[in-house]
């Protein structure tokens, strides 16, 4: 059986930025900012990199990220589209 990756447990967020014309990628349940940029797949793919940077550092100074629950729910029920 394959272990899930710690950074599979955080919801990742790219959309679209009307204002800042520009796709923004977001991880709310682990930080605040983001980053962004003018490709949806390379904003995601930076996107994924800041995470996982995140979790190493906290790793590595003992510490375990929190995974803000409330922030992940309320992030996906926004996102989530049903038909």
């Amino acid at each position: 059986m394959r272990k899930m990756n710690t950074s599979s447990r955080y919801v990742k967020i790219v959309e679209w930025s009307d204002e800042d014309q520009c796709y923004v990628g977001s991880c709310p349940g682990l930080f605040y900012g983001g980053c962004h940029g003018d490709n949806e797949q390379e904003v995601f793919s930076e996107l994924c990199r800041i995470v996982e940077d995140t979790i190493e550092l906290y790793q590595r100074d003992g510490r375990s990220p929190q995974l803000n629950w409330d922030v992940q729910r309320k992030e996906t029920q926004k996102h989530d589209t049903k038909y």
